[in-house]
């Protein structure tokens, strides 16, 4: 008996000394574990480090190279007029080029000199294209194109071979793509010259423009505002006066929000209407509310011949997608009287002064010149904005794009707006319920910030989208017009208000939603008038959103404000002109 609880004694010291060194093992795997993971982070915030710094460089010696070659070319040509050729419109510009009165050298010359100027005050461009020294070599020698020797700028997510586009997030550096989008490649058949890259805000669903990677770009009429976004930094470089034609792409007003913000022209056209391959997106898949690339510019005039470069054989045979339908000068042309629908407010999100007055000013231009104008209310906005435009890009919650930002620091642009996406569910519903009752937009926005949850929620999102396409269709008949002239967010910002306000993007959103063609046109300037109307603000809710948009657009004395012209899916070419008699009777009223 005593031998056998000797063993079992023994047994028992064995499984304690075995429990004490599974627990040290376990104890040191832990530690191990931890230790794996700091390195891992650490090794990541280093690497991160890393690609922005080396981002940071390419774009410090494309710059002081640029600056060298300007240099030498000044000295080699002094009797270059800078001046007159960057005081052209591209319709003057192109037809110089084309009858040689100038020379490809000395219009990108002059506009690569500005370009730096610009950039210098403004932090616009991600860098300098140097190949496109050599490509004015290539122009010279080569007089053809309807964009013949015209320096043209292009969003940084655009493809250029041996280049990144970041889309302003630190995952996608140190990815130069294999070879141009279809659209450089277009532009370059017609002659034209990429030659910079301008900059974005990161993850572009934002319309201010910084990103950790870049830095802030800033408004070119007043350095305490923002130049808007995603295209910020072709407003910034365009208003300016630093390129004659850029191109940008538009998923929520991206196009026409930095064109009003800087004082410029903007068309995003019906979606597909032009290649948007080798155009990075921050995330694919998405369907509900789709992107469209376009031009902008300082007159509508430039906006139509850029499309009219762009939609020829060259760019259908490339990308067979895209419906090979060219541009229609005719229609763009006409000179019929049209029936315009009208608003000053959607409803949803209240108008500062000066957006409401300019809807006024040029209705009764309109009217004289023998329009007639019918007044619209946009469908069912407050419905609409988290049902189908939030859950719409956000379908999946916010996780592709949460992925995306992985490992960089938040820019100050995009912390106010992306830091609810990183609540679980659970918060969010929870939220969304003690919201309701003082903060209804609020608790709404909060709600849908969860996504649609399974796949048949999503078709079910999908079809509420067709439907509400074809609804806005009836109501267009109904009402018997052709166009719609209605607001655009103004004036510029103050800095990092954008994230805090994606809800005012409903004026431009909704027409990316509808997948109908849009753009603006600037036609004043905010007035002592507006500014002080604008201390009696209250909005439609009275809420946070409000009190935030009237902060957000005061001290705006003296800035651009613009009118947005929308159309009917795929008639791009009738948006277009009536943007040009819009930017043409307000012309005739200023003399």
């Amino acid at each position: 008996m005593m031998g056998i609880m000797d063993h079992v004694k023994q047994f028992l010291r064995g499984v304690e000394l075995d429990n004490r060194m599974a627990a040290l093992v376990t104890g040191a795997a832990c530690g191990v574990g931890a230790l794996v993971l700091l390195v891992q982070k650490v090794h990541s915030h280093h690497e991160t480090r890393g690609k922005i710094q080396r981002a940071r460089e390419r774009r410090t010696d494309s710059v002081q190279r640029a600056e060298q070659a300007v240099l030498q070319y000044k000295k080699l040509h002094p009797e270059m007029n800078s001046a007159l050729i960057l005081s052209l419109s591209l319709a003057e510009l192109t037809k110089k080029l084309q009858e040689g009165s100038l020379s490809p050298e000395d219009v990108f010359y002059s506009y690569m000199e500005k370009a730096l100027d610009v950039d210098k005050d403004l932090n616009c461009c991600t860098g300098i294209l140097l190949e496109s020294f050599d490509q004015l070599k290539t122009v010279s020698s080569n007089k053809t194109g309807l964009l013949y020797g015209v320096p043209v700028s292009i969003k940084e997510n655009y493809a250029y071979k041996n280049h990144d586009s970041s889309c302003g997030v630190t995952i996608n550096l140190d990815q130069p793509a294999q070879k141009d989008c279809v659209l450089v490649e277009v532009l370059k058949r017609q002659g034209a010259i990429p030659f910079v890259k301008t900059n974005l805000p990161q993850g572009l669903l934002n319309y201010d423009c910084g990103n950790p990677i870049y830095g802030q770009t800033l408004n070119p009429h007043n350095l305490q505002k923002t130049c808007g976004g995603s295209s910020g930094g072709e407003g910034a470089l365009i208003g300016g006066g630093g390129s004659v034609l850029g191109l940008g792409s538009d998923i929520g007003g991206s196009i026409r929000i930095p064109a009003s913000f800087c004082g410029i022209c903007g068309f995003k056209p019906t979606p597909g209407r032009l290649s948007s391959t080798g155009v990075s997106p921050i995330y694919q898949g998405q369907k509900s509310v789709l992107s469209s690339v376009g031009p902008m510019a300082r007159d509508v005039d430039s906006l139509a011949l850029c499309m009219q470069a762009l939609l020829c054989d060259h760019m259908f045979s490339l990308d067979p997608t895209v419906p090979p339908i060219p541009f229609d000068s005719q229609i763009y042309q006409s000179s019929r009287p049209l029936r315009i629908g009208y608003f000053e407010s959607d409803g949803y999100c209240h108008p500062s002064p000066s957006m409401a007055r300019v809807i006024r000013e040029v209705k009764v231009l309109l009217e004289q010149a023998g329009h007639t104008l019918v007044p619209y209310s946009p469908l069912k906005v407050s419905e609409v904005a988290p049902e189908l435009i939030v859950k719409g890009i956000l379908a999946d919650g916010a996780t592709t794009l949460l992925q995306k930002l992985e490992g960089s620091p938040l820019d100050p642009c995009l912390k106010a707006q992306v830091v609810p996406y990183y609540l679980p569910n659970w918060l969010k519903k929870t939220l969304s319920f003690l919201l309701r009752p003082l903060f209804p937009r609020g608790s709404e926005i909060m709600d849908a910030l969860r996504g649609v949850g399974s796949v048949q929620d999503l078709w079910k999102q999908h079809a509420a989208v067709e439907d509400y396409i074809q609804d806005t269709i009836a109501e267009w008949r109904r009402c018997n017009i052709d166009v719609l002239l209605c607001p655009v967010i103004g004036p510029a910002f103050n800095l990092f208000y954008c994230g805090q306000l994606t809800i005012y993007t409903t004026y431009t959103i909704l027409y990316n939603l509808l997948k109908f063609p849009a753009g603006v046109v600037p036609v004043s300037t905010v007035t002592a008038e507006d500014e002080e109307e604008l201390r009696h603000f209250k909005g439609i809710y009275q809420d946070k959103f409000d009190k935030l948009f009237k902060e957000a657009v005061t001290g705006g004395e003296g800035l651009p404000v613009a009118v947005q012209c929308v159309a009917l899916p795929w008639q791009d070419e009738l948006c277009l002109h009536f943007m040009k008699e819009v930017e043409q009777l307000v012309k005739q009223s200023r003399k």
